[in-house]
């Protein structure tokens, strides 16, 4: 059975609890789709087997219940041990990890409102937010927010499409792919770049 028709059969025999457990699962095991998860509830919406708004509602508590976990996690291994742990790491400085944490002090709550609407980062967000502690309403509140945002453009997408549902997939498959190049090209300049200042350190 592939993912589709196990969420298939969770919606079917669940409703829209079923589809939140989906979604809550996607953001704990994130090559788990929510671009086909989402538009999947919505077109089951469309017909009938549960209603629109509690596709949306279940969805969004389903995000923040998955969110939750990953930022008990990142509460969980704390500031020192991501320190102890960078410090281990090639080509990585705890001065990275400072830099990390001042942008995330100054930018925190856009970051994780805008990233839950970001294919790959919607659920690693929640894990340096727990690392740096924000507030638990105020990490809820715009985990909430952002998830509603993407969770009803997907569902509204589904439930109008009907059979079509899977064009949405289609789309979004092109963003995430788009987003994961550039993630990799980010990487590439980061180990090329410190690569380079190393090699010109050592000939000093």
């Amino acid at each position: 059975m592939d993912v589709v028709e196990w969420v298939t059969d969770l919606m079917e025999a669940f409703g829209a609890p079923g589809a939140g457990l989906a979604i809550a699962l996607e953001n704990l095991f994130p090559p788990l789709p929510s671009e086909v998860f989402l538009p999947l509830a919505g077109f089951t919406a469309s017909r009938g087997g549960m209603s629109l708004v509690a596709a949306i509602l279940w969805t969004t508590a389903g995000s923040v219940a998955g969110a939750l976990v990953l930022y008990y996690v990142g509460a969980l291994l704390g500031r020192d041990r991501v320190r102890a742990i960078v410090s281990k790491m090639p080509l990585l400085k705890v001065s990275d990890v400072d830099k990390t944490e001042e942008w995330f002090r100054k930018h925190g709550r856009a970051t994780v409102f805008f990233g839950r609407m970001v294919p790959i980062f919607r659920s690693l967000i929640s894990i340096p937010a727990g690392v740096e502690r924000m507030p638990l309403h105020t990490f809820v509140a715009f985990t909430a927010a952002g998830s509603a945002i993407w969770n009803t453009a997907l569902i509204l997408a589904g439930y109008l499409l009907g059979e079509n549902w899977h064009v949405v997939e289609q789309y979004m498959g092109i963003v995430s792919k788009v987003v994961l190049g550039v993630v990799v090209l980010a990487v590439v300049w980061f180990v090329v770049s410190r690569l380079s200042k190393r090699k010109a350190h050592d000939r000093r």
